[in-house]
């Protein structure tokens, strides 16, 4: 495992973490994790990608960042990632996102155009489809699964921690991976140890994957845009977030919008297994803009 440089970055109300691999100079990619995850979500995604400078911030609410208190949503993300684009002295910049972080990708690329030559939606970013009866937090909370269960858990130490998540399916009981071991290890704070995301966050955040919101985000991207999915979700359930119908759907709005599948992986290894990293790498090298 390539383990990232962390520093703290001055962010609206305090310090924001970032994690960055490759050298300083050379073609930077902000790279943005999901709802309840870290900079170390990357790790596999920026050794694939050893030419660049990936940049990956603990979001306002996470990791190191948990501090960082609300409001959240897309446009505070958004916002942060700006002023962490300002903060590095980055005038422009390649944007990948994953699950949530494809959301704030998506808003921070409307937010500030010229600060963005491209994006690459990793499992995420455009509408999920809404629950029958509109009941978004039962959606959620359905989605989620034990990822949002977790959050007000607590942990006697970091050998409890890894053993909840080989319960998890997504990974079929299979932790031997030093990149996931130190994403999982990271993951815990405090006394007594419990999980660092803030479940505000969360709470406020997933609001804002439904409808008109995120596709509005999407309108407002006037630089290249792709999509990669997994067939699989967090739980490595059929379908995953997306199902190939529904995507055909989104493709009549935004036509110019490339849209992958990645064969073989779920919402959690599209970005934390060798395979899905170089599929999403691949994504990344091949998008037009540099």
């Amino acid at each position: 495992m390539i383990a990232p440089r962390t520093r703290a970055v001055a962010a609206d109300g305090g310090d924001m973490t970032i994690g960055e691999w490759g050298e300083v100079g050379a073609v930077p990619l902000l790279a943005i994790h999901g709802i309840t995850a870290s900079h170390l979500a990357w790790t596999r995604v920026a050794e694939a990608l050893p030419a660049r400078h990936v940049i990956a911030p603990d979001l306002r609410g996470r990791g190191r960042s948990n501090a960082l208190s609300g409001p959240f949503g897309m446009p505070r993300h958004a916002a942060d990632m700006v002023r962490l684009l300002d903060e590095l002295g980055l005038e422009r910049v390649q944007l990948v996102g994953h699950s949530m972080g494809a959301f704030v990708a998506a808003a921070t690329a409307a937010l500030a155009p010229d600060r963005v030559s491209g994006v690459v939606l990793v499992d995420g970013g455009l509408p999920l489809r809404e629950p029958p009866g509109g009941d978004v937090r039962a959606a959620v909370t359905a989605t989620l699964g034990p990822a949002l269960a977790r959050l007000s858990m607590t942990f006697a130490d970091r050998d409890a921690y890894r053993e909840f998540w080989r319960a998890v399916p997504a990974f079929g009981g299979d932790l031997d991976d030093d990149a996931l071991l130190a994403y999982i290890d990271y993951d815990l704070v405090g006394d007594p140890l419990h999980p660092a995301t803030v479940p505000d966050a969360v709470a406020q955040d997933s609001l804002e994957f439904y409808g008109e919101t995120p596709a509005r985000a999407i309108d407002g991207v006037h630089a290249p845009v792709s999509l990669v999915w997994a067939p699989r979700g967090l739980q490595d359930e059929t379908p995953g977030l997306y199902t190939r119908t529904e995507l055909d759907g989104w493709a009549a709005r935004w036509p110019a919008v490339a849209m992958r599948p990645v064969d073989d992986v779920n919402h959690y290894t599209i970005v934390m297994s060798p395979r899905g990293a170089g599929a999403v790498a691949a994504e990344v090298n091949g998008q037009a803009v540099l």
